[in-house]
């Protein structure tokens, strides 16, 4: 089985294929984390992971420059069904529209936009970085072997508005409810960086190699 972490320019790409390898590795698995923005191997592969760094319209325009790059994800995810994996602004492009810089649009999978966090009272700092807990709003199987309000590691300062509320399995709370981490049937996210949250987030990709639609 095949998992390609999606180049275009922009993520921890090489932390997130290691951490890929190390939960394969954990689970007895022979899965491979391929590095590539070949539109021909992201349509072969099984699952993809597309990680994100950056403001949404970078990184959105970036994954247009490459040419067939932006067919071949929506070929993969809207066609055949596969699931993917979005870290952090790669779980934003999901979403139908992003305000950051200016009003770009996204991949449209989810309803919802990516909004500045609401900083009540300006008495929060932004970027939202360090380590926070996450809430289980479903019983879902990317939670298995952790425990509620576990910590995952954090750094971003716009958040996704979800309109499908029971796309949201997981919130965070940082002044207000963030959305932590979203589902929609071969669609997962989440804000949080897994390769970057030790223990519990190896957890975390452990439960996406072993996911079956």
């Amino acid at each position: 089985m095949s998992i390609t972490v999606i180049d275009y320019g922009s993520g921890n790409l090489k932390s997130a294929a290691k951490a890929l390898e190390t939960a394969a590795n954990n689970i007895n698995s022979s899965q491979k984390a391929v590095v590539t923005s070949d539109p021909k191997i992201i349509k072969k592969s099984d699952k993809i992971v597309l990680p994100g760094q950056g403001s949404f319209r970078d990184c959105f325009l970036g994954i247009q420059k490459i040419p067939g790059l932006n067919e071949a994800l929506n070929e993969f995810v809207l066609v055949k069904k596969k699931p993917i994996f979005g870290i952090c602004v790669g779980m934003q492009l999901f979403a139908k529209t992003g305000y950051e810089s200016q009003q770009t649009k996204g991949f449209g999978w989810i309803d919802g936009e990516v909004r500045k966090i609401n900083n009540i009272n300006k008495t929060l700092k932004l970027p939202h970085m360090g380590w926070n807990q996450i809430e289980f709003k479903k019983n879902f199987n990317f939670f298995s072997n952790l425990k509620n309000n576990s910590h995952m590691y954090f750094i971003h300062s716009y958040e996704l508005n979800v309109n499908q509320k029971d796309c949201v399995v997981a919130t965070t709370n940082y002044g207000n409810k963030i959305t932590a981490a979203i589902v929609k049937d071969n669609i997962f996210g989440t804000q949080f960086h897994p390769e970057k949250s030790q223990k519990n987030g190896l957890i975390i990709l452990e439960n996406f190699l072993k996911w079956e639609l």
